[in-house]
């Protein structure tokens, strides 16, 4: 899609600030109040801009504790992978499921409170899930990026 550099500049500044006004975003980018709404719903309309949330801060709700698991399924059948994405799609510990090309099948994070939570979780959930057939667990010492900001 083709973006020029007000499109490109509201796509920034909402990714840096989601909550400030429309006046504030026409200043900021330099564009009239009805102009920058105008461009804002053509955004979303073209699918551009999917929505808006708040950040909540992982640490200070008790829920720092990452891990990132790979997954190998018994078999690699699109029936497989419909079933196990699925079952993943509904479990709100993991959040974000990757299917990769490599020696396993998927990538998952997962986000908790400490590491016995995790240990309950891999063994009463994560290894019940559809055709899973292995799992390596990598336990995030450190984070030093995060975050889901497009380079527009």
């Amino acid at each position: 899609m083709e973006l020029d550099s007000y499109d490109r500049n509201i796509l920034r500044a909402l990714q840096a600030d989601a909550r400030q006004t429309n006046q504030q975003l026409a200043n900021n980018i330099a564009l009239s109040p009805s102009a920058c709404l105008e461009r804002v719903r053509k955004l979303e309309k073209r699918g551009l801009i999917q929505g808006y949330r708040a950040l909540l801060n992982a640490r200070n709700l008790g829920m720092d504790h990452v891990v990132f698991v790979e997954v190998t399924l018994t078999r690699s059948t699109q029936d497989a992978f419909v079933h196990f994405a699925r079952a993943v799609r509904a479990i709100p510990q993991i959040q974000a499921c990757h299917m990769v090309a490599g020696g396993f099948d998927y990538l998952l994070k997962v986000r908790g409170r400490d590491i016995q939570e995790y240990r309950q979780f891999l063994g009463e959930v994560l290894t019940q899930l559809p055709d899973v057939q292995s799992t390596h667990t990598y336990v995030v010492m450190e984070t030093v990026k995060d975050g889901d900001e497009l380079n527009v």
